[in-house]
């Protein structure tokens, strides 16, 4: 993990095998606020939408669908209201919000007045059995509901139990504060970038956390002191002569990322437009022939195009529908491996995502979950000579 602070934002990168797998940005005096608890308040209630807008004391409304309501729960105009942001303000659009709080540390992820116990699926079956029954020897543990994170694989009672009282004891300062606020109001803000990242990526498989900020250096190593002792001997701070992201090459990926066309080393590309309503994905053979036939090119195309679109979705921080153009295949078992091998990729995303079968007509739809700006959104602003839409009107007068 490689922390770079600039003067004007906070940049985390994430590496694996000398590739960029994920990419996080945080502009100074734009910090996001998802994850943050308010006291807000109701300002209009519309029963065609089963929807409320909730007034956080912000630009605009928060939206709040009565799906993300505690059951029996009735709003009416005008009533103070907790709750917590889902998505930061994207576009012309305010924070989505639910009124059914969480608060997470690194291994579990506390739901107050909830009930049950639920463990990430990505933790194999024996392991999840083992946490699940560890789980349900901590005291207090029935008193709200909570999720074993994937962090937590291998963990211990006492690093669970040592857990739950602090999430505990979080959710006791919130009550008090939520308590002495009046709407509408900032009750609760979640951990900034840095401190975030290291809560939520780093664990056993991360070999270095490298700091390229002394302040920032001295922080994160108080952070892990405090909660993740493990990485404590792993943070270090960078001494390179190069700046940072550019002895990683980070700086070069984001460059590309911020392409429409990604090259694949067969030889083939693929072409990425992220529109309002969907992001468009078109896979190419480019100058790759293949050395058999043309259902072959495709294969080996399109398997490598699944690998390639799962990174570039989770640099570029895409969300919402995508729709993939695969290079058309003849065998259903062909199909059959592309989607196998995109499947595979995404579950390394902590992103939540779906994805549908190949269509007739050669696409496959994806969907994934966005709480935040895209990369592009985030570094780029229309051009004011085409307002964005890439053209130009050429005059013919």
């Amino acid at each position: 993990m490689l922390i770079n602070i600039t003067p004007q934002a906070v940049r985390v990168a994430r590496i694996e095998d000398g590739v960029v797998e994920a990419l996080h940005i945080e502009h100074v005096g734009r910090r996001g606020t998802v994850g943050n608890i308010y006291l807000g308040r109701v300002s209009r209630v519309l029963p065609g939408m089963q929807a409320a807008f909730v007034d956080l004391g912000q630009e605009r409304a928060g939206f709040l669908h009565m799906s993300d309501l505690h059951e029996g729960q009735v709003l009416t105009a005008g009533m103070p209201l907790t709750v917590q942001v889902m998505k930061d303000p994207l576009g012309g659009k305010g924070a989505r919000l639910t009124a059914c709080i969480s608060l997470p540390s690194r291994r579990l992820v506390l739901m107050p007045g909830g009930s049950g116990i639920g463990v990430s699926s990505r933790i194999e079956e024996g392991e999840r059995m083992r946490l699940r029954e560890v789980m349900a020897t901590l005291p207090e543990v029935d008193a709200d509901g909570f999720i074993v994170r994937t962090a937590a694989e291998g963990a211990t009672y006492d690093a669970l139990h040592a857990e739950l009282v602090y999430l505990h004891r979080l959710w006791e300062v919130v009550r008090s504060g939520l308590a002495a606020a009046s709407a509408p109001s900032l009750v609760h803000e979640e951990l900034p970038l840095v401190q975030r990242m290291i809560r939520d990526l780093a664990g056993t498989h991360i070999d270095r956390i490298v700091v390229d900020s002394r302040e920032v250096h001295t922080v994160a190593t108080r952070f892990a002191g405090a909660f993740l002792p493990e990485l404590d001997t792993r943070i270090e701070l960078h001494d390179g002569s190069s700046p940072l992201f550019d002895a990683h090459g980070v700086e070069k990926e984001i460059e590309r990322a911020l392409d429409r066309r990604v090259p694949l080393k067969s030889g083939g590309h693929l072409v990425i437009d992220q529109a309002e309503a969907l992001v468009a994905v078109d896979v190419n053979t480019g100058g790759y022939v293949g050395k058999k036939n043309l259902e072959e090119t495709a294969l080996k195309t399109n398997v490598e195009a699944a690998k390639e679109i799962a990174r570039q979705l989770r640099l570029r921080n895409l969300g919402g529908l995508s729709i993939i153009d695969i290079i058309d295949m003849e065998v259903a078992e062909h199909r059959g491996r592309v989607l196998e091998v995109l499947e595979g990729e995404v579950k390394r995303d902590h992103a939540s995502t779906r994805i549908g079968s190949v269509s007739s007509l050669g696409l496959v739809e994806m969907t994934r979950s966005r709480n935040r700006e895209s990369l592009a959104e985030l570094l780029c602003e229309p051009c004011r000579e085409c307002a964005g839409r890439g053209t130009v009107r050429v005059h013919d007068h």
